[in-house]
C-alpha cells in the first residue's frame, strides 16, 4: 500500500483527470472516521491519522495470499472464523487492515460489519509488499503487539516463494517474538493445528505435481 497518490492524471484520449482526495481535520483522522469518509479507495488503512491507499497487487501478493487463507479456512475450528482484508481498531487514529484475520466466531456482528475488536483476533497476517515494508516489519506488528494481538505472521517473498515468519506475543513485555521461520512447509499448532505446502503457492488447482 501506499500513501502517495498523484492528484491528477492523463486518460487514453490525453485528457487530464482530476483528483481530489479528502482533506484531513486538525490533529488528522480518527478510526471512526474511515466509515464516513466519502470516495475512499477500497482497502484504505489509518495508520497514526494517516491514510493509506491500496497500490497494484502483485502476482505474488495475490497466490500467497489465497494459499494462506484456503489453508486456513480449511483446519479452522467452528469457534473461529477467517477474515479477508477487513480492519481492526486498535486504537482513536489506528485502523489497520491486515491481509488475514482469524477472530472468535462471536465477533461476527452481521453483514455491515467493517472492523474488529483486536481483542477477538487470534492472528494478524501481512503479506508484505515492496511499497509496504517498512510498515509491515515494523510499524504495524508494534502496534498489533501492543494492542494484545497474540499471533502474528509476515509473509515475504523469497526465489519466488512465501517464507512465514512466525510470532507469539510476550505478555510480560507486549512485544513480539519470532517463534520460528518458514520455508517450503508451515506447520504451526497455535492459534490452531495448521500445516501448510508453502511451495504450492503458484500451483494451478487440480494440476500435478
Amino acid at each position: 500500500m501506499s500513501a502517495a497518490a498523484e492528484d491528477r492524471r492523463d486518460d487514453q484520449d490525453g485528457r487530464e483527470e482530476q483528483y481530489v482526495f479528502p482533506v484531513p481535520p486538525p490533529g488528522g483522522w480518527t478510526a471512526d472516521d474511515l466509515d464516513r469518509i466519502e470516495g475512499l479507495p477500497p482497502h484504505t488503512e489509518l495508520i497514526d491519522g494517516g491514510l493509506f491507499f491500496v497500490s497494484p497487487q502483485t502476482f505474488f501478493h495475490m497466490a500467497a495470499l489465497r494459499l494462506l487463507e484456503n489453508a486456513l479456512v480449511q483446519e479452522v475450528p467452528g469457534h473461529l472464523y477467517v477474515i479477508r482484508e477487513m480492519t481492526t481498531k486498535l486504537g482513536e487514529r489506528d485502523r489497520p487492515e491486515p491481509d488475514l484475520m482469524v477472530v472468535r466466531q462471536s465477533a461476527l456482528s452481521g453483514s455491515t460489519q467493517t472492523w474488529y475488536e483486536p481483542a477477538d483476533i487470534l492472528l494478524a497476517v501481512e503479506v508484505v509488499s515492496d511499497e509496504s515494508v517498512q510498515r509491515d516489519r515494523e510499524l504495524k506488528p508494534r502496534k498489533y503487539a501492543a494492542a494484545g494481538i497474540r499471533h502474528f505472521w509476515r509473509v515475504e517473498k523469497n526465489d519466488g516463494l512465501p517464507v512465514v515468519y512466525v510470532y507469539e506475543l510476550d505478555p510480560a513485555t507486549n512485544t513480539y517474538a519470532v517463534t520460528g521461520i518458514h520455508h517450503n512447509r508451515l506447520k504451526v499448532d497455535v492459534p490452531y493445528p495448521i500445516e501448510i505446502d508453502l511451495t504450492a503457492v503458484d500451483r494451478r488447482r487440480g494440476a500435478r505435481d
